[in-house]
């Protein structure tokens, strides 16, 4: 029977603490991940309580139902019954947001998946492809408030629609499009090769094979990405004030009319929160807490949708 010399004992115990020091090291990054973490979780616990707190008692059903108005007093539920008018709310925005953010969907979902669908399948492997595609991504990075003179200059006065319904939708669809377009292009790519080559091996034409086998595949990603981009889309302020949005609306916009003008709920509360009375906080927290409301349903809904198409599901 061989027995441990000194060196070979030595070395057993130098690699048991080597060990020993990696596993600490893995519990630092582990805490400093967790850390990390929690930063996130508790700035937004303490923005939610902030923005609930001072909204409590202001928001109510009659808040959602009618126009806003100048005065403070007619936003506080106690002077309800008092009141020679009807009381406060943000009505028109938050139907001006929803008009907004429903012909901005419209024109991202054609123009941003068709234009992935063409890099991906259809364009050539080159240069000028890659040179598309690279600044695609690099426009995703661009600040909205370089979207908004954009608009501003080709939709505002090039097209003439003035501070439109239409204007406000198709700038922030010059916002979003960069991000739906890799997010469609990565969903599209994800679909395995060999689905593609089994479409064609039963005669099916590329069309065909896009339309049956391929974009069913990748629904999940691709919805999943516009719902989110339009999250961000309808929390942008900077963009639509430069197209000119309205501050501040006493009837809500018209869809069938979208050449006229319109409002969204940010600039609402962009509004309300630089009014010099106090209690004007109170109101633009209510409107932040209808914002973030929405803005939990429409993520909801894309994590529904990616659930309930994810083949792996």
């Amino acid at each position: 029977m061989s027995t441990q010399t000194a060196d070979e004992t030595d070395e057993f115990e130098f690699d048991e603490s080597a060990v020993k020091r990696k596993r600490q090291l893995g519990k630092v990054f582990l805490g400093l991940c967790f850390a990390a973490t929690m930063v996130g979780v508790v700035a937004l616990i303490a923005l939610l309580y902030d923005v609930v707190s001072e909204a409590w008692g202001w928001l109510t059903w009659e808040f959602l139902t009618y126009p806003p108005s100048q005065i403070v007093e007619h936003y506080n539920p106690a002077n309800y019954g008092n009141l020679p008018t009807g009381p406060g709310g943000m009505y028109p925005m938050i139907i001006g947001s929803i008009y907004l953010i429903t012909l901005t969907a419209i024109f991202t979902l054609f123009l941003g998946v068709g234009a992935a669908i063409y890099l991906e399948e259809y364009a050539p492997e080159n240069l000028l492809t890659r040179f598309i595609e690279a600044n695609i991504s690099n426009l995703a990075g661009v600040p909205s408030i370089v979207y908004g003179l954009l608009g501003l200059a080709v939709f505002v006065r090039a097209m003439q629609t003035g501070a439109s319904l239409i204007a406000g939708a198709l700038t922030l669809t010059l916002l979003i499009l960069p991000i739906v377009i890799v997010q469609s292009q990565e969903s599209l790519r994800a679909v395995p090769d060999s689905m593609r080559q089994a479409s064609y091996g039963t005669g099916a034409t590329k069309w065909q094979t896009i339309r049956n086998v391929i974009l069913p595949e990748a629904v999940p990603g691709i919805m999943t990405g516009i719902i989110l981009s339009l999250s961000r889309a309808i929390g942008e302020t900077a963009p639509i004030l430069m197209v000119g949005a309205a501050t501040t609306l006493f009837a809500p916009p018209s869809l069938t009319d979208p050449t006229g003008p319109f409002g969204a709920m940010p600039m609402q509360i962009f509004e309300w929160a630089k009014l010099p009375e106090e209690n004007f906080q109170h109101v633009a927290a209510a409107g932040i807490v209808v914002l973030l409301t929405l803005l939990l349903l429409m993520n909801a809904v894309a994590i529904y949708i990616r659930n309930k198409y994810d083949p792996r599901g």
